[in-house]
């Protein structure tokens, strides 16, 4: 049985050639199950795109899953230099708040997973004009898409299926559309992350098969021989104290009023902090959670307006009764999920994660930061930081959902 252990080829390997004759510096990681990873930090989509297709052939590799900072590449200039390089290469992918490499949490960098066509079938669609489509058309269209994959796989029950979603993490769509691409699925586990923008929280892009966009998703159903487990985890306990919804603006996720008092000014009070001392790591560190069905799940504030009115990263309307959270040691119950799954798969080859941008920034401002670097880079994740997280039939903040895979099945 082969190994789970990475195969890591040289890091800062030179690949591709630029047009002054410069070579690109990238790393590339190879893992068991056969997938890829290939990862820069230089501003040269071309380049980049002449090391995937080199790699592609290596690996025989039929799709590929891409992450990029938008404030190292442009979308359009990495979708153009793909259809130019890797033109028979089919891909989906998008921005992102930070990435996940072989190395560890990173930032400004583009990242490749390879899927090799001898273990993994793919299919994708993209939604445009999230705002405007209806729910049953996303539905039927996964319904479609889960047919077609269906159809290429056939009745082999050695393989597994799971889909990714990608969604623009700037569209207040999330929700109805995560519930409506579950609803199309069965009872295919969905996993994903939303499209970020290096917070700047002006636009993010998704690409698919050289289509550029904004205001959409992307659904990718796989199948696979490889083992896989879908799996989330989170560091917060709720508290017994309450913040009510008394004035929001639900369509744009802002809240105006908890307690019929100004939003900022009651929730600075509840955890103990100045409004005006109120940044992204002060609502990173002090998550507010939602009660659904005997589960908390975090509603997390993305930034503060200057009437003291609050955005937030998930849906929100009056009458929620959110609860202040304490978080836990983000390390130890990361580092116990994972060794769940490890467990459940019997060793992981490599995780494809999806992680809240406020744990990142959490993990800075309790000075954690290396220490989850170091573990996703010992555990093999490789993924982004987003700006929410999809999981089954729900959309979540403040979280890290994953699949993992693990060792190739021997052959009966």
């Amino acid at each position: 049985m082969p190994s789970t252990r990475a195969r890591r080829h040289a890091h800062k390997n030179s690949v591709g050639g630029t047009a002054g004759g410069r070579q690109l510096a990238s790393s590339s990681t190879r893992y068991a199950s056969g997938l890829s990873a290939l990862t820069t930090d230089e501003p040269d989509p071309s380049a980049f795109a002449r090391a995937i297709a080199a790699e592609a052939a290596i690996v025989n590799a039929g799709f590929a899953l891409l992450f990029f900072s938008q404030s190292l590449v442009d979308a359009s200039a990495l979708a153009q230099a793909l259809k130019l390089h890797a033109p028979l290469l089919a891909y989906a992918g998008c921005s992102t708040a930070g990435e996940i490499t072989p190395q560890g949490l990173e930032e400004g960098h583009i990242l490749a997973l390879l899927l090799p066509s001898a273990s993994f079938s793919t299919v994708c669609t993209m939604v445009e004009n999230l705002s405007s489509s209806g729910m049953d058309g996303i539905t039927g269209e996964v319904a479609a898409l889960r047919r077609l994959l269906r159809g290429r796989v056939g009745d082999d029950r050695s393989k597994g299926i799971f889909a990714l979603c990608f969604i623009d993490g700037l569209s207040y769509a999330e929700e109805a559309v995560t519930s409506a691409i579950h609803w199309g699925l069965d009872d295919i586990p969905l996993i994903g992350g939303s499209a970020g923008d290096d917070l700047k929280f002006e636009t993010t892009s998704l690409i698919a098969n050289g289509r550029v966009a904004s205001d959409c998703a992307i659904i990718v159903l796989v199948a696979t021989e490889i083992p896989f487990h879908v799996f989330k985890t989170d560091n917060f306990i709720p508290t017994d104290e309450k913040l009510v919804v008394t004035e929001s603006d639900p369509d744009h996720r802002v809240v105006r009023e908890f307690n019929a008092t100004n939003a900022a000014e009651e929730y600075a009070a509840s955890v103990g902090i100045l409004p005006q001392m109120l940044t992204p790591l002060s609502f990173a560190s002090h998550p507010v959670v939602l009660k659904v069905g005997g589960e908390y799940y975090c509603r997390s504030i993305q930034r503060m307006h200057a009437d003291g009115s609050l955005s937030f990263f998930c849906a929100i309307d009056d009458g929620v009764v959110l609860s202040i959270a304490q978080p836990k040691n983000m390390v130890e119950s990361t580092r116990t999920a994972l060794q769940d799954v490890e467990r459940r798969l019997g060793g992981i080859d490599m995780i494809l994660g999806f992680d809240c941008v406020l744990r990142r920034l959490d993990a800075r401002n309790r000075q954690v930061f290396r220490d989850i670097s170091e573990l996703y880079r010992t555990n093999k994740v490789i993924g982004f930081g987003t700006y929410g997280e999809q999981y089954r039939s729900m959309h979540l903040n403040q979280t890290f959902t994953g699949i993992a895979f693990g060792e190739r099945r021997a052959a009966e």
